[in-house]
């Protein structure tokens, strides 16, 4: 099992597929701790909203054991960005959560598009070369759309603050998606 050809081993080189699941996986436990934050914020600022992000955090729960469990059959581990995630989403959950419903809403929006698009654009390279990798992802799309979708409905309004948490929700999901790949 050795790469080199005088005996000395070196570790399974890591796959396209296994990368991308590793940065997923990462990016289901950040979106966890945005929802965990936004909970204990909304608490104050929107408690009608707490059991819709209650069942969007257990979504998320789930897309991150699908992710966990796809990586398990691999053998491989999470991503070195899994930690960065997690107090990331934290912080910007409690942030927009203490902002209220709207900041909520807009966060979810900003976020799920992101992550759509980076799940659509994997789907179409992954086909074919890594099926299992695909099925993983196609297995969190519906929910990841439906949280967009609902989100959106709450977003009326696009006023100069609502463009500007799109663009800096947008802006670092983006960077934390690259950020992972790279790590």
């Amino acid at each position: 099992m050795s790469d080199f050809a005088d005996g000395v081993s070196s570790p399974k080189k890591i796959s396209l597929g296994d990368r991308i699941l590793r940065v997923n996986h990462a990016g289901e436990q950040g979106a966890i701790c945005i929802y965990t934050g936004q909970l204990f914020a909304a608490r104050l600022t929107a408690s009608w909203m707490r059991g819709e992000l209650h069942a969007f955090r257990e979504d998320e729960r789930r897309h991150r054991q699908i992710f966990q469990d796809e990586l398990s059959r691999r053998g491989r581990r999470r991503c070195r960005s899994y930690w960065l995630c997690a107090a990331g989403g934290f912080t910007l959950g409690m942030m927009t959560g203490l902002l209220g419903s709207r900041a909520i809403a807009t966060t979810t929006m900003a976020v799920e598009q992101v992550v759509l698009h980076h799940l659509e654009r994997q789907i179409a390279v992954l086909a074919g070369s890594d099926d299992a990798a695909v099925v993983a992802i196609e297995a969190i799309i519906a929910d990841e759309r439906e949280h967009r979708d609902v989100s959106e409905k709450m977003v009326h309004q696009r006023s100069i603050v609502s463009r500007t948490l799109v663009a800096l929700v947008s802006l670092s999901t983006e960077a934390v998606i690259w950020l992972g790949m790279k790590l």
